[in-house]
Formats: structure tokens, sequence, C-alpha cells
């Protein structure tokens, strides 16, 4: 009888012992605090981008490339308003009734700008690359314009977007054809975003925005199916051109 109470005593105090030693690694692990310090270590913070030099270089000089092209655009617009240009035989435009969907084409739009925005400050490479993509696909777009002269569709809708006339000088501007701008802007905003649901609105909101811009008859079809084509090249180049900056942080895109 003492043989067994003993045995079974030896049992408890082993218990005890696996028990303190439990309690003992919940109250001192320094590993998760580690773990954790590397997740955070991952985030591309603004902090962490501010101390790369090359990276408050391109940023400060992509902003002052843009402050340029807003200055410019008024002065470039009025040029290629005074100009004649030709008239695009458009099938597909030929099978679409003309209808005024200008709220639609402002939502999507500025929709899409606003998670942008949101975005800029949660990630400071998303600011960078598009940033510059969009200086690139806007001087692209400027280019193509001076060098094709198209007139607008015969039966075109005009498009109440004050915000995007304020940057046109106030005026509206219809011979900006070749390539659409609107289309060019949600799609570059679809491809610099990194969260799927945000890219798959971004994208879905790019095909139906072409498809809207057709039906007000704003722009040829050539126009809206040429944006993502030189949308997508610059894209690829800014990404080049930003690689030591994304290297030094995290990838855009995983993989």
């Amino acid at each position: 009888m003492i043989d067994i109470d003993q045995f079974l005593w030896k049992k408890m105090d082993v218990a005890d012992e696996k028990m303190g030693s439990k309690l003992d690694l919940r109250g001192t692990n320094t590993e998760l605090p580690a773990l954790n310090n590397g997740l955070s270590d991952l985030e591309p913070t603004w902090s962490k981008a501010w101390r790369i030099p090359s990276f408050r270089r391109k940023l400060w000089a992509g902003f002052i490339v843009l402050a340029v092209i807003f200055t410019s655009l008024p002065f470039f617009f009025q040029r290629i308003e005074a100009r004649d240009g030709l008239f695009f035989a458009d099938l597909i435009l030929q099978k679409l009734p003309a209808h005024n969907v200008s709220a639609a084409v402002f939502f999507l739009i500025w929709s899409c700008c606003l998670i942008l925005l949101v975005r800029f400050y949660q990630d400071p490479m998303i600011l960078l690359v598009t940033l510059w993509a969009y200086n690139g696909v806007t001087l692209v777009r400027m280019a193509c314009i001076a060098l094709i002269s198209l007139n607008p569709p015969a039966d075109f809708i005009p498009l109440a977007d004050p915000i995007t006339n304020y940057f046109y000088g106030g005026h509206y501007i219809t011979h900006d054809l070749f390539f659409s701008g609107h289309t060019t802007t949600v799609f570059l905003i679809f491809l610099c975003l990194k969260k799927n649901i945000d890219r798959l609105y971004a994208l879905v909101s790019s095909i139906l925005l072409g498809f809207l811009l057709l039906i007000q008859h704003i722009h040829y079809s050539i126009d809206v199916l040429a944006a993502p084509v030189f949308t997508y090249a610059v894209f690829r180049l800014t990404l080049l051109f930003t690689k030591k900056e994304k290297d030094l942080l995290i990838p855009l895109h995983p993989g």
C-alpha cells in the first residue's frame, strides 16, 4: 500500500513540473516577438521607404515631371483643339445609339482613384510605380494625339466631368482621342493595385468604362481598345525603372 502511494505522489510531482515549465514558457517566450518583428519588417512602410535615397529622388523627380505635364496640358490641348482631323468610320459605334452616361463614367473613374489614394498611404511602392507609369503613359498619349489627328464621332455627347476638365484648362476637349485617357487611367490603377478585391473592382470598372465611353460616343472603339496595350507596356517599363526600390522593400506583385 505504501509503495502505491509513493508511486502516485511521484506521478503528481512530475505532472506539476511539466505544467510549471509550460507556464514559464508562456511567460518568457521570446520567439513570438521576434516573429512579429520579422513580419513588420516585410511591410513597406513610409518610414522605411523614406530612408532609401533613390526612392526619395525618384519620388520627387516624379512629382516634378507630373507638375510639368499638368502645367503644359492646357496649352497642348488648346493647340490640338484648333486643328481639323479625320473622321473614323467605326462599325461598332454605328450599331450603338448614343446615350449620356456621364454620371456612371464619373463614378467609375473617381471611385477607383479614391481606392488608389488610400493604398498610396499604406504602400509607398504603389505610389512610386503609379506616379512614373502615369507620367510615362501620359507622355506617350500626348505624342499619339499630336501625331494622329482625329475629329470626334459625329454624334458624340460631351462628358460632364468637372474634375478632369479642370486639368484641361477648364474647357471641354474633344480631340484627345487616340488613345483613351479615361480607359488608360482606370486600367493603370488596376495594374498598380495589390489587393485582389481592389484589382477586381478596378478591372471590372475599366471594362465597363470602355463600354460606357462607346455608348456615349466619346471615343472611337480603336481608342478604347488601344489604351490597355499602351498602358501595360509603359507599366512594365516602370517596374524595371523602380526595381531597385521594390527589391529594398517588398515586391509589388508577389512572384
